[in-house]
């Protein structure tokens, strides 16, 4: 298993992660259940630790695939501004998320306000993992390149 076989492996994990934590925390707002939103407040810290591992092979995979060929440097560089600027956000969250599961578990009167201000910061957060995750599938797949035309025959 080479460098760039890890990142692919550990990628998916800081976006898939977020959303479902999204998800349910939005369940718990309707139902107004501490239980969902300590959960989904979790499953936000869980996104951001697993970020770490995911940032972390991304330049190693680069040094793997920058000379294969029909890779266009071009597009890698791309993709690290965009998982960069992810990748902070997604520990931003983390640290916000891990504030809002400590106010929850003591009650405090500021649990539901930055609970839902960690919700806001996540819809912010899922875009910029759109991002990440569509640039860094440009890399190697030209077909969801934004201008990609087939050629019909």
């Amino acid at each position: 298993m080479n460098p760039a076989h890890l990142h692919l492996i550990f990628n998916h994990f800081p976006i898939i992660i977020p959303i479902i934590g999204f998800l349910v925390m939005v369940i718990g707002f309707a139902f107004r259940s501490e239980l969902l939103k300590r959960a989904a407040l979790g499953l936000f810290i869980f996104g951001s630790i697993l970020t770490l591992p995911a940032f972390g092979t991304g330049e190693d995979a680069e040094e793997v695939i920058e000379n294969l060929p029909g890779i266009e440097e071009k597009y890698i560089e791309i993709h690290e501004e965009a998982a960069e600027t992810f990748a902070y956000l997604s520990y931003g969250l983390g640290v916000l998320s891990l504030i809002g599961f400590w106010a929850n578990w003591k009650e405090k009167s500021m649990a539901n306000f930055l609970s839902l201000f960690v919700l806001l910061f996540a819809v912010v957060v899922l875009f910029f993992a759109k991002e990440a995750g569509t640039t860094g599938g440009e890399i190697s797949h030209p077909e969801i390149r934004e201008g990609f035309v087939t050629q019909v025959d």
